[in-house]
């Protein structure tokens, strides 16, 4: 197994679409939408002007885990003097890789992108499956996150 990690390009666009598909499916979505035209969108877009990057890892031409970071901006506040937010997603590992690291690779190079990028925090909404993963990296649990679906 020889794993090289490298930052996504538009050539991996469309396997790294499907397993995020795949990733939301497996975290337990069941809408039966066609979700590629906008993930295609979203992904052209952000790449394009910086505000999305992903590292991937390979094991020769086969992606086998993801990562993805969006950076955003709000209002500064003491917990966030900047304002920027890094908004952990995308996170993925295929089941036969998993338990090797390659997720906690992946999630230090997207952190360290984060940083780079002026970000105060980072921001994830974890899978059962990631909890592990966001703790021991040093994520702490927000008990107040709350969302409004409109």
């Amino acid at each position: 197994m020889d794993i090289i990690y490298k930052r996504l390009t538009e050539n991996e666009l469309d396997t790294f679409i499907q397993m995020r598909i795949n990733q939301l499916h497996e975290e337990g979505a069941t809408e039966e939408i066609d979700l590629v035209p906008n993930l295609e969108d979203y992904y052209n877009r952000h790449m394009a002007d910086g505000t999305f990057v992903s590292w991937i890892a390979k094991d020769g031409d086969k992606i086998i885990g993801t990562s993805g970071m969006s950076f955003v901006e709000k209002p500064p506040y003491f917990g966030c003097p900047s304002g920027r937010i890094g908004l952990l997603s995308s996170m993925f590992t295929n089941p036969n890789y998993r338990r090797k690291g390659i997720a906690k690779e992946l999630l230090s190079r997207v952190v360290s992108e984060a940083k780079e990028y002026g970000c105060g925090t980072v921001q994830i909404t974890a899978s059962d499956m990631g909890v592990k993963l966001y703790t021991d990296f040093g994520f702490k649990h927000n008990g107040n996150f709350m969302h409004y679906k409109l």
